[in-house]
C-alpha cells in the first residue's frame, strides 16, 4: 500500500509537467499577461514594441551556461541584446534555431549579442545536443526551473510562451518582444529599428 500514494504523486507530476509543456510550447502569444504593461504596444505578426519612453529595464539576469560558465545580461552592457527562451523540447524552437543563428551572424559585429536562456531541460546534454544540431553558438543561460525567466517584470511576456524572444536596447530596457518562434525576416523587424536608434 505504500507504493500506491507515492505511484499517484508521481502519475499528478507526470500530469502537470505534460500540461506545463504543451500549454507552455506555443507559437503563439496567447495568455500573455497584459499588453498595456512593461510598455509594449500590441503590434501587426504578434511581435510587440515599446517606445523609447515607456520602456521598462530588463531584469539582471545570469547564471551559467551549457557548459558551466558563469554568463549575464549585464555582460553585455552598452550593446543591443537579443534574449530568445527556448527548450529543446519545443518543436517551435527547433524550427526557429538556425534562423536565430544566421541573425545573430549578420549583426554580430554591429554590437549587437544574442543570449539564450535555456528551460525545462531537466538534463543539460539535451540542450547540449541542441545547439550542436542547429549550429548555435551565442551563449545560453542554463536555467530548468525558470529562475531567470521569472525575474523579468509583470506583464513583460507569459512566462508559459516558449519560445520567446526580447530585444534590449543600449540602455538596457526592454523594446521589442514575441512570443512565438520567428522567422529570420519577423527577427530582423525587431533589430533593426532599435540598432538604428542614437546612441
Amino acid at each position: 500500500m505504500s507504493g500506491t500514494p507515492r505511484f499517484r504523486l508521481a502519475a499528478a507530476l507526470t500530469a502537470a509537467a505534460a500540461a506545463l509543456t504543451l500549454t507552455g510550447c506555443s507559437s503563439t502569444g496567447a495568455g500573455s499577461s497584459g499588453d498595456a504593461q512593461a510598455g509594449f504596444v500590441t503590434g501587426s505578426g504578434g511581435i510587440d514594441t515599446a517606445a523609447a519612453a515607456s520602456r521598462e529595464a530588463a531584469p539582471a539576469i545570469g547564471g551559467n551556461d551549457l557548459e558551466g560558465k558563469p554568463v549575464a545580461l549585464g555582460d553585455y552592457r552598452g550593446k543591443i541584446v537579443v534574449i530568445n527562451i527556448w527548450g529543446s523540447w519545443c518543436s517551435p524552437c527547433r524550427a526557429e534555431a538556425k534562423g536565430l543563428e544566421q541573425v545573430y551572424e549578420k549583426y554580430q559585429g554591429q554590437g549587437v549579442q544574442f543570449l539564450g536562456i535555456n528551460t525545462r531541460d531537466t538534463d543539460v546534454t539535451n540542450a547540449k545536443q541542441f545547439e550542436s544540431t542547429h549550429g548555435i553558438s551565442y551563449p545560453s543561460i542554463y536555467d530548468p526551473d525558470g529562475t531567470q525567466i521569472l525575474k523579468f517584470p509583470k506583464g513583460a511576456f507569459n512566462p508559459q510562451s516558449i519560445p520567446t524572444t526580447v530585444v534590449i536596447d543600449r540602455q538596457g530596457r526592454m523594446a521589442a518582444r514575441a512570443m512565438k518562434g520567428l522567422t529570420q525576416d519577423e527577427l530582423d523587424s525587431m533589430i533593426a529599428p532599435v540598432l538604428a536608434e542614437q546612441k
